[in-house]
């Protein structure tokens, strides 16, 4: 590691970088966590924190990947340089830039970039990817992760994120890079005169807004229904206001300061729909302004947070009540309409709750379970237009991400956006709240409530320590918890489920390092390390006949695992 450091402080020309090099010559700790090892790769793309070193988002790190992306497409002959990449990015810091970098090295290859004059959401990237029949596609993007990170998020043809073949492919091209300081990368001008660099924006804006308006199926709606929307700073901004305009919602609020395109997120500390605190100042001016509704998207508008007016003020729904509201909205409009098919299907997550599949099972719909990540949702997608075993009719995960229509192939929250307020007008014309309606789905499937708790473990010996908790499990498999049996004990990494009797199943999903735990009263946890953040996180989730209920079940499952 000390050479490493050394060589970086001999060739790193970025006089930022060079300072924070400098500043930890005298801190072995802090060299070490910053050289140990390459900011991994995955599935999930890359994403880390920006700064100096192996271990961080830098200019090296990102011509790093980016090369390996290249001679992965290069691998695949002259016709898939020619069909090229499209690059997108968020509003955090030095996206664009990134994107640029992306862009030059790739043109060293001779392979053909798009690239996004202006930040635009992640699935309006994964539909450009298809619209434009581009070999793949490049975000630049941490998500919702606090403004000192970032990342690189890799799409395939289809649209949708890499699944681990390709992903693994990539990383064998970057381990074959002996020098990260002799990778090419051209100027971006040069690129542009040659025409192997492309700026694109107004005429995929223009396409992408088109398919958003294909979601419009309920004309029977109280467009008078009071909106405030938030983009939190980030990309979000354009497609989902045009989009609610174009729905036919004039009495939308956005909240002018989360307007504001900036990667320090100043009215935030955690650009994240998932949190209340994010919707701090959409909850005032909601308040001003008498509104029914509350949207906010995350930087790169892949996810979806909602809240809606109680009694009190705004309560927000979690990403597990938003999905089952949404797809009995969906499955509900399409029996009316005649259009739901005898082979229709929904895909989850295996840490999704099981409400949607109850849901789904009334309207004789299928429930396809998968593993953590849209990636796997997306890949389902196409495996079923091929086969014709099931039609897609909707798609989610507890995360805050939805898809409904495909013509994106990641989670959408712009798609989203719009069908939320469809949803909370038509059900508004009837004189109910999202928050009554998801009372009824509780009194007739029962009170379902889930809770995720992240551990943080950062560095070598934090990595060390979340993967030796999973071991541990693997070695001392629970036969109760709270005093209740478990039932099923299913291992994604060997592939096996382990039943109460004795016996095992087999688990027909790719491996991965996940363990879940079903009790007998339908309770559930999952142990997870996450595969973008240094966190592991615990998913827990219960039934029960009342919210009480559940509130205490939830509550003795997480003091028996934390």
């Amino acid at each position: 590691m000390q050479e490493t450091y050394i060589k970086w402080t001999n060739e790193v020309k970025d006089e930022t970088l060079l300072h924070e090099l400098n500043s930890i010559s005298e801190d072995d700790k802090m060299v070490e966590d910053r050289f140990y090892q390459y900011v991994s790769f995955g599935t999930g793309g890359m994403r880390g924190i920006i700064g100096a070193g192996t271990n961080r988002i830098n200019i090296y790190t990102i011509r790093r990947v980016s090369e390996g992306l290249a001679r992965y497409i290069a691998s695949h002959g002259e016709e898939a340089k020619k069909r090229g990449v499209v690059i997108a990015y968020d509003t955090r810091h030095f996206s664009k830039e990134f994107a640029v970098e992306t862009a030059s090295v790739l043109g060293s290859h001779g392979i053909t970039a798009y690239i996004y004059k202006e930040s635009r959401p992640t699935p309006q990237l994964s539909f450009t990817v298809r619209e434009l029949n581009a070999f793949a596609g490049v975000v630049i993007t941490a998500s919702h992760n606090p403004k000192q990170y970032n990342g690189f998020k890799v799409y395939g043809e289809d649209g949708a994120q890499l699944v681990p073949s390709g992903a693994n492919a990539i990383v064998s091209h970057m381990d074959e890079i002996e020098d990260i300081f002799d990778i090419k990368a051209r100027d971006i001008n040069e690129l542009e005169l040659q025409g192997i660099a492309h700026w694109i924006l107004e005429d995929f804006d223009k396409s992408y807004s088109n398919q958003l308006l294909s979601l419009k199926e309920n004309a029977d709606i109280d467009f008078d229904l009071k909106v405030v929307y938030s983009p939190l700073h980030g990309s979000g901004l354009v497609p989902v206001s045009e989009g609610l305009r174009q729905f036919g919602f004039d009495n939308v609020h956005i909240v002018e300061e989360q307007a504001i395109q900036d990667g320090s997120f100043p009215t935030v500390s955690y650009p994240n729909p998932e949190e209340a605190a994010a919707f701090k100042l959409s909850m005032e001016l909601g308040e001003r302004v008498g509104a029914d509704l509350l949207l906010a998207t995350d930087p790169d508008a892949d996810r979806l947070g909602v809240a809606v007016r109680n009694g009190q003020g705004y309560e927000l729904l979690t990403g597990n009540q938003l999905g089952a509201l949404l797809l009995d909205y969906i499955l509900k409009n399409q029996l009316k309409n005649g259009a739901l098919p005898s082979n229709g299907a929904i895909i989850k997550t295996i840490v999704t709750a099981e409400l949607g599949a109850k849901i789904a099972a009334k309207y004789n719909v299928a429930t396809i379970n998968t593993l953590t990540g849209f990636k796997y949702i997306a890949e389902k997608i196409a495996e079923y237009e091929q086969s014709g075993e099931y039609s897609y009719l909707f798609g989610y995960e507890e995360s805050y991400g939805y898809l409904i229509k495909t013509f994106a192939r990641d989670k959408d929250a712009v798609q989203v956006a719009l069908k939320v307020a469809e949803m909370a007008a038509f059900y508004a014309k009837e004189g109910k709240t999202l928050l009554d309606v998801l009372d009824v789905l509780f009194e007739e499937f029962g009170y379902h409530k889930e809770a995720l708790v992240s551990q943080v473990f950062e560095g070598k010996d934090g990595q060390e320590k979340m993967l030796a908790i999973l071991s541990d499990f693997r070695e001392n498999i629970p036969t109760n918890i709270v005093g209740v049996p478990v039932v099923r004990a299913e291992d994604y990494l060997t592939g096996e489920a382990a039943l109460s009797d004795g016996s095992k199943e087999e688990i027909l999903l790719p491996q991965e390092n996940v363990l879940k735990f079903v009790l007998e009263n339908g309770a559930w946890i999952a142990i997870r390390p996450s595969g973008t953040e240094p966190k592991c996180k615990y998913y827990f989730g219960a039934v029960g006949n009342s919210n009480e209920e559940v509130e205490r079940l939830l509550a003795d499952l997480k003091s028996a695992f934390l």
